[in-house]
């Protein structure tokens, strides 16, 4: 079974799939992180200048994954285990070349703890400049969530609340997959 976590940066998806490996019912399960298949090169995906002029690949743009190499990827690992999770903003746009059940989940946390999970992220640990983190997402990444990832949650299968422990959401979506994977009646 192929699981997508999608949901916005910082929303806990990372997180999430950690504890689904933990928590499986069965194994072998495989991840895949949505972040490993980002284009590498300025003549694919979209690039723009950040608030500095450095020139930076636009993350919250589904074109700027490498979607054909993830979806392959996807496959390959579908063969291997029993179940599959993928995690990454646009995971659900994933469309692996094999017919294995899918069930999908979107990753809900409100904007303010995501940003507030993004800047402990990239500014605390990471050294990003906190400045321009916070004027790109007021000029970019917050209109861009709205457009590319927003969205993804009407066509998911189930919604979960960030907001609690990620074994209670683990237990949840393999409770819910499972139920969604038997047939009618049984």
């Amino acid at each position: 079974m192929l699981l997508t976590l999608t949901g916005g940066a910082g929303a806990g998806k990372t997180t999430l799939a950690a504890a689904l490996l933990a928590e499986a019912p069965e194994g072998p399960v495989r991840v895949l992180h949505g972040d490993d298949y980002y284009v590498r090169t300025p003549e694919r995906g979209v690039w723009t200048r950040d608030a500095m002029g450095v020139p930076r690949l636009d993350v919250g743009d589904p074109r700027s994954m490498d979607m054909d190499r993830l979806s392959r990827d996807t496959g390959t690992a579908l063969g291997d285990a029993t179940h599959v999770v993928v995690d990454g903003m646009f995971a659900h746009h994933v469309a692996p070349r094999t017919r294995h059940a899918r069930f999908d989940v979107f990753v809900d946390l409100p904007a303010d703890l995501r940003l507030a999970r993004k800047i402990a992220r990239k500014c605390l640990r990471e050294g990003f400049p906190l400045d321009v983190l916070l004027r790109n997402y007021l000029d970019h990444r917050r209109d861009a969530h709205a457009r590319h990832v927003e969205p993804l949650r009407h066509s998911c299968d189930l919604t979960v609340d960030a907001t609690l422990a990620p074994t209670v959401l683990a237990r949840a979506v393999w409770e819910a997959a499972a139920q969604a994977g038997r047939p009618h009646g049984g």
